[in-house]
């Protein structure tokens, strides 16, 4: 909504409204209610009963509908003394937007104000009368829909302006934010991934007097030899692998995973792979039941991303939290201005209209 901060006092827009829209600002509301009834005076902003019960009438009225006066108080002023205070705070930030960008910038952003006009109208397919009776269902005409935009283009372009430049983020800084949140956001899972030739002794038919599990590590030091001679490791693994990758023509091929994931007996696997080189032999790998011969196509550790990986991530998380820290202070200085206000009879009239109109 910063169409009117290229021009607003002179200074150069910031920030995208893309951005702006995801820093939290303060009381970001829609269209304003239908005014009236007892009025409030904030900042030479005037605040109706009926905009502030407005948001809140429908779920309220219902429970005013079921419960006696008293209990109905209790509950409903906090929910009503919410949306005032809301009210006063973008009434204090308007005002401080006046005075930030006085009668020069009155000019711009009427022209903004009219582009959210035609926006608006553009919304409707262009239908100039559906959009007016929008507008008119919500309580408005367009001049106060034009005033509104004006209001929340004010504001929204006083806070941009409250932003920090985009200053030199150090060294230091950098290198303290990852120490801080590499652990929670930058960890990085184990990965591996191997071929798998998987003797297992008991399905080998062997000549009387030699014991199955011999022929087993005989077969793998075979097998480890032709390899090394040129012989293709998935052809092998075909031919020799009992493990039902290597049945199905896979040639003994495992799909990528986290070592940590590996249950008995293949566990042996990850501590094994971790010791050798991508494209390397590790075996034989001798278990109770198993001769695993495996080689590793890609292995990689539990870790966190590298300092250099991150470090434009880094950089934007720190001016984010530089923005957020502006926002925050902004919000407290508007909300003890807010607070300060004596609204007890306000509160207490919006209560007892509303159990009024809820019972009558």
């Amino acid at each position: 909504m910063l169409l009117a901060a290229a021009g607003c006092g002179g200074q150069k827009a910031k920030y995208t409204p893309a951005e702006l829209e995801q820093m939290g600002f303060v009381q970001k509301e829609g269209l304003p209610d239908v005014s009236g009834g007892f009025v409030l005076s904030v900042a030479g902003e005037p605040i109706t009963a009926d905009e502030v019960m407005g948001p809140v009438f429908e779920r309220l009225s219902r429970l005013a509908a079921r419960s006696d006066f008293e209990r109905f108080r209790t509950l409903a002023s906090p929910a009503i003394q919410q949306v005032l205070t809301a009210r006063i705070s973008n009434a204090v930030l308007y005002s401080k937007a006046k005075e930030e960008f006085g009668e020069d910038a009155q000019g711009q952003i009427s022209q903004a104000a009219e582009t959210e006009v035609r926006r608006f109208v553009v919304s409707f397919g262009g239908d100039y009368a559906k959009a007016e009776q929008s507008l008119k269902q919500m309580g408005l005409d367009w001049g106060s829909f034009e005033e509104f935009q004006k209001k929340r283009i004010m504001s929204q372009s006083y806070i941009a302006q409250q932003m920090p430049q985009e200053d030199m983020v150090t060294y230091s800084e950098l290198v303290a934010m990852y120490d801080r949140i590499k652990d929670e956001l930058y960890t990085t899972v184990g990965r591996c991934q191997f071929q798998l030739i998987d003797i297992q002794p008991a399905k080998l038919v062997v000549d009387a007097g030699k014991s199955r599990y011999e022929a087993a590590r005989e077969l793998a030091e075979e097998i480890i030899n032709r390899h090394r001679s040129g012989e293709d490791f998935g052809e092998l693994a075909k031919q020799y692998s009992h493990g039902h990758r290597a049945s199905i023509g896979a040639g003994g091929l495992w799909q990528k995973l986290d070592p940590q994931s590996l249950v008995k007996p293949y566990d042996i696997l990850a501590v094994e792979a971790a010791r050798v080189r991508s494209g390397q032999i590790a075996g034989p790998i001798e278990t109770d039941d198993h001769i695993f011969i495996m080689k590793v196509l890609e292995y990689r550790d539990k870790g966190v991303e590298p300092f250099e990986d991150v470090q434009n991530e880094l950089k934007a998380r720190i001016r984010f939290e530089r923005q957020q820290k502006v926002i925050e202070e902004l919000n407290a200085k508007l909300m003890e201005q807010a607070s300060a206000e004596d609204t007890r009879r306000f509160v207490d009239y919006c209560v007892r209209e509303i159990y009024r109109m809820a019972n009558r």
